[in-house]
């Protein structure tokens, strides 16, 4: 018998041949799963036929703004055996996130002279984190039985979210997250792609019902209709993949959001049952969820890289750090302390962040009407 196929894995034999109990291999994946800090695995086959309609029409729309990358996979994020040949099934993880002891959101979120970063990238960078786990799991199951298998997390054109729902993971929210009855949507996605024939996972129902409470709380209604987001509208988009100069008439909207935004997240009801990380790498790192604008605004490039380093954060950059911190430090009220910190800045050699300075400091020179949506 081949040292990599256990006796419990082991149905029957055919022709003197040790055939493999994919039924008992895929239970023994989603213990391994969970022993490795997974609070859900799940399996799925690879058929995206619906959701591939769905994205080439979203491109079609050019929702997708700026981030080429969607656009420049095309039809691929629907098909998992194109982007990796023989994948059969797709194992689908989810990781809690959301950290211990962080400061109240909602306080944070209220108080206009405060930063808010979303919850995800307050600690360790989880692509490094789940991507670690995943290469751990793949490598126990490559140990029991030959085949190939390859992780993701965020990191290649996988529509995670379809595939997750597949898996029974959950459903996706009208926001286009992933939701759980038992976790709300707090929570990483990771994948694994192998050239076995497990046994897949029934796709979980449906339970918005008739919410609306992600589309309703958006600031920029950026949930055009039910699962449907322009990404163009999104703060989240806005504030991490647009590199370019943030729509003037957007700016208002944002708020004191300076990486990300959890309102949809926040005002959905499914994450009254969210359950805190136990993960050490997710805890709140250097202060940031509840730090001041002006504090944040006076760092320098040596100080960003060390603070932020390893972090999901990093990945943007100085300048755009300070761009999103321009914009929020226009919509904070005004005080000293951040008239001081504009002030500091409108001599930046960044024309970007000049550029958000100024209409940063414009914004306090005149009375403010109500931001209105345009």
């Amino acid at each position: 018998m081949p040292a990599y196929i256990t006796s419990a894995m082991i149905r029957f034999m055919q022709n003197g041949t040790p055939q493999t109990d994919y039924d008992a291999l895929a239970a023994r994946i989603k213990a391994w799963g969970r022993a490795l800090g997974f609070q859900a695995v799940g399996i799925s086959d690879t058929h995206l036929d619906i959701a591939e309609k769905h994205l080439l029409q979203w491109l079609a729309d050019d929702q997708h703004g700026a981030m080429d990358y969607m656009a420049k996979h095309g039809a691929k994020r629907a098909r998992p055996a194109e982007l990796v040949p023989g994948t059969l099934r797709v194992i689908s993880l989810r990781m809690n996130y959301y950290p211990q002891h962080a400061k109240d959101t909602y306080e944070v979120s209220a108080d206009g002279s405060r930063a808010f970063i979303s919850r995800y990238a307050l600690g360790r960078d989880y692509h490094k984190v789940l991507r670690h786990r995943l290469e751990k799991l793949a490598q126990q199951i490559r140990s029991e039985i030959a085949c190939q298998c390859r992780v993701f997390t965020d990191s290649a054109p996988v529509l995670e979210v379809e595939l997750a729902q597949k898996a029974h993971l959950g459903w996706r929210g009208k926001h286009t997250l992933l939701l759980s009855r038992e976790q709300g949507s707090w929570f990483f996605l990771g994948e694994i792609f192998i050239d076995l024939p497990l046994p897949v996972d029934a796709p979980q129902e449906n339970h918005c019902g008739t919410c609306s409470a992600c589309m309703d709380i958006c600031p920029t209604q950026a949930i055009t209709a039910p699962y449907q987001l322009d990404a163009r509208r999104c703060i989240s988009y806005l504030t991490i993949e647009l590199k370019g100069s943030i729509p003037v008439e957007l700016r208002p909207l944002i708020g004191n959001r300076i990486y990300g935004c959890d309102d949809c997240q926040l005002a959905c009801p499914w994450n009254r049952f969210a359950q805190q990380t136990i993960e050490p790498d997710f805890a709140v790192r250097h202060g940031l969820d509840d730090v001041a604008l002006a504090e944040l605004f006076a760092w320098d490039e040596a100080t960003f890289h060390h603070k932020l380093a390893g972090s999901a954060i990093h990945r943007i950059g100085y300048e755009q750090w300070l761009r999103n911190i321009a914009v929020a430090l226009g919509n904070a009220p005004a005080a000293k302390q951040v008239l001081t910190a504009l002030q500091a800045g409108s001599q930046h050699p960044s024309l970007l962040v000049r550029e958000h300075v100024a209409w940063a400091l414009q914004r306090h020179s005149y009375p403010r009407k109500q931001a209105q949506i345009p």
